[in-house]
């Protein structure tokens, strides 16, 4: 478990840095202006696995698809944003505590002194970075935390066993070291930033019925109980003015364990992608109210645009050239409501926008913006939709130039785009 779990991880690293470059090279070109004071609504997420979106048998080419990563999706819906994920597979809430004291100060912590023997080889270069997540968590509107699933695990194995009157004990003795790790953890968080919303999740536990008729209540109770202790908790926070919510997890996967986690199949007890969207929802809503379900366009067909929150739904599908994404100029225009000039003369397109000049010549592999060339890589064509001939111009080019937001999710195969 422990050796494919490496794998997996490092292929996490590798595909992010990937992604990360691919990402770099589509927006810039070209760098034009920046977004001035259009901030974007950042995220940190902390705590365990489940942060990181773990799933067990996952290839070394496999990216996580976890709750996190749909957050930013949601998050993009809504607007500019941001996520900085600094999950820690294996983590217990005495080690976040460990790393979140470590971050208080902006000093590098090892991987052991974080918590000994952890899995996730990450572990070491997080640990390092603490200054960089220090600077992060002070920038952040939200900080999401998911911990005490590890401190709860050994229920799983030993419950059964154990007399009504000796579990009760267990639990409170869990409790307790919980809530006391919780306390520092987010007095600290606040401190670093005191006007982050901070959510914390509570914790399902993942043994369906059907395994074990006898020792399913006893599990349910026990989870129950940690959700009433995190209420709890988080009720004496915002007495304190800081802000914390609880993204009420555990309910959801009551009398679907089977089938929103690994259990069955895999003897694993992280959620499955029907759980980890689960949580994302549950998550959502407390932020923003509300959750979008969002469709993965298919490997062949044209990929998702959606630009302020709403997909466009045109016929003028975007189109792929030289691995470069193009879009008809129009749509985009009307939906930001920019403005567009045609000249007939120059084969030219002029797109204003919020003091942002483009003009973009069919064929041409320089595009003014604001006056002043700049090089892309490949030129802007028309392309014939039916008895229509439209103007397709490189999506990078076309956003960075009017100053706009691009950002491109693989697993849904579609590019968000904020002003």
């Amino acid at each position: 478990m422990r050796k494919s779990f490496k794998k997996y991880i490092s292929a996490v690293s590798t595909a992010v840095l990937m992604s990360t470059m691919l990402l770099g090279a589509a927006s810039a070109a070209p760098a034009a202006n920046d977004a001035g004071d259009k901030q974007p609504y950042r995220i940190v997420a902390l705590g365990d696995s489940l942060t990181v979106g773990y799933e067990p048998g996952k290839s070394e080419t496999d990216l996580p698809y976890g709750f996190v990563d749909r957050l930013q999706e949601q998050a993009l819906l809504h607007g500019r944003a941001e996520t900085v994920n600094v999950g820690i597979a294996g983590l217990k809430s005495a080690g976040l505590l460990n790393f979140v004291e470590a971050v208080k100060k902006g000093e590098a912590i090892t991987a052991d002194e974080i918590q000994p023997k952890l899995p996730d080889p990450r572990t070491p270069q997080i640990g390092a970075a603490a200054a960089e997540t220090k600077a992060d968590l002070a920038k952040a509107d939200m900080i999401t935390i998911t911990i005490g699933g590890n401190d709860m695990s050994e229920l799983l194995s030993t419950a059964g066993k154990m007399s009504e009157a000796d579990l009760q004990t267990s639990l409170e003795q869990m409790f307790k070291l919980y809530t006391d790790n919780m306390g520092v953890i987010v007095t600290d968080l606040h401190e670093l930033n005191p006007n982050a919303l901070i959510v914390v999740a509570d914790q399902y536990q993942p043994m369906p019925e059907i395994a074990d008729g006898a020792l399913y209540p006893k599990l349910e109770k026990a989870a129950e109980a940690f959700t009433g202790v995190i209420d709890k908790m988080a009720a004496g926070f915002v007495e304190k003015g800081i802000q914390v919510k609880v993204a009420h997890v555990a309910k959801e996967f009551v009398g679907g364990e089977g089938t929103m986690t690994h259990i069955i199949k895999d003897r694993d007890i992280h959620p499955n992608q029907l759980g980890y969207e689960t949580m994302a929802k549950v998550f959502s809503n407390v932020i923003w109210g509300s959750y979008t379900k969002l469709v993965a366009h298919e490997t062949g067909a044209p990929m998702g645009v959606i630009v302020k929150g709403k997909e466009l739904d045109t016929p003028y599908k975007p189109v792929i050239r030289q691995n470069m994404n193009f879009v008809a100029i129009q749509d985009i225009v009307s939906a930001i409501g920019a403005k567009s000039k045609w000249d007939n003369k120059t084969s030219s397109a002029t797109i204003t926008y919020e003091g942002h000049t483009v003009v973009i010549t069919i064929g041409s592999k320089t595009v003014q913006v604001d006056g002043k060339p700049v090089p892309v890589e490949a030129a802007a064509f028309l392309n014939k939709v039916g008895n229509e001939s439209k103007t397709y111009v490189p999506l990078a080019a076309l956003a960075s130039g009017l100053g706009l937001d691009v950002q491109y999710v693989s697993k849904l195969r579609t590019v968000f785009i904020n002003p």
